[in-house]
């Protein structure tokens, strides 16, 4: 209780958790200070927070606690098929195309199981947000989460046909300095294209600016069809355009650096069978990356 209450920063809160009153925990958090000679929290009527004393324990008592979650979930996972709700996170435009589509034939295969399917571009907090699990498409940073490469997605640089016709299609990288090109929001920073010549090994960098920069490729691509503007979108997107000649990849002597799809969770260790059921299913579905270009 006392690493319930700490994570919530609230005794009410922490006790709608568990189930049960607000009277139950804090007499429990009031044994335990009591027991162990200090006191782990300070409170006033508007705040509570941990004293030194509590910091020191705090760590310990969430692990005990996560330790105890993941011992009644795998019990009780054990000796029936997967269920439940599993919290899970993809991006906007890969999750429209090919996450939704696929998601009948696994309700078919685990009725007992739902999926709760969040689509957004903004990378979430797996940890912080509840998360059980994401589909990530990037180059992936070392981080505390366990990732898993589903298959490999390529970058290209594109532009309409008529854009092409219109105003030329540039040859080097320093080229699109003059040509608007959309960007995307989503990073902390301002967008750079990284180049890197597929013979030479030559490097450039170019920062691009155009009319339009948006949080999804889907908020770009209207643009980039009027054949008004050149972009950078992911393998998985671009390819229907290029099969029906909506699209050109341009300065493909050039390679942007190449990403893959991960399936990624907060950790490895005691996984629920209904996240792993799900693992198992989206990557046998999505492995074969069947929107290569």
């Amino acid at each position: 209780m006392f690493a319930k209450v700490a994570e919530e920063r609230s005794f009410a809160a922490a006790a709608r958790t568990m189930g049960v009153s607000v009277a139950t925990v804090s007499r429990a958090v009031a044994r335990l200070e009591e027991r162990l000679g200090g006191r782990v929290f300070n409170r006033t009527s508007r705040r509570l927070s941990l004293t030194d004393y509590g910091h020191s324990l705090v760590e310990r008592a969430s692990g005990i606690y996560a330790q105890a979650e993941a011992a009644e979930e795998f019990a009780r996972e054990a000796s029936s098929r997967p269920r439940g709700l599993v919290k899970l996170a993809a991006p906007l435009s890969f999750g429209m195309r090919w996450v939704a589509p696929i998601l009948p034939a696994f309700f078919r295969r685990y009725p007992d199981i739902a999926v709760d399917l969040h689509l957004t571009d903004v990378q979430t907090d797996l940890i912080g947000e509840g998360f059980d699990a994401a589909l990530r498409i990037a180059i992936l940073e070392d981080s505390s989460l366990v990732a898993r490469l589903i298959a490999p997605v390529r970058r290209f640089l594109v532009a309409a046909p008529t854009y092409i016709a219109r105003y030329g299609r540039p040859l080097h990288p320093h080229d699109l300095n003059a040509h608007p090109c959309l960007s995307y929001t989503k990073k902390a920073t301002r967008d750079v294209w990284r180049f890197k010549h597929r013979k030479t090994g030559e490097e450039c960098a170019i920062a691009p600016a155009g009319p339009l920069r948006g949080t999804s490729a889907e908020a770009l691509l209207p643009t980039v069809l009027e054949g008004l503007a050149i972009t950078e979108l992911p393998e998985f997107l671009a390819a229907e355009y290029f099969r029906d000649n909506r699209l050109e990849p341009i300065l493909t002597d050039w390679a942007l650096p190449e990403g893959g799809l991960y399936f990624v969770t907060p950790t490895a260790h005691a996984r629920p069978a209904k996240v792993s059921a799900l693992a198992d299913f989206l990557i046998s579905e999505l492995a074969d990356a069947r929107w290569s270009a």
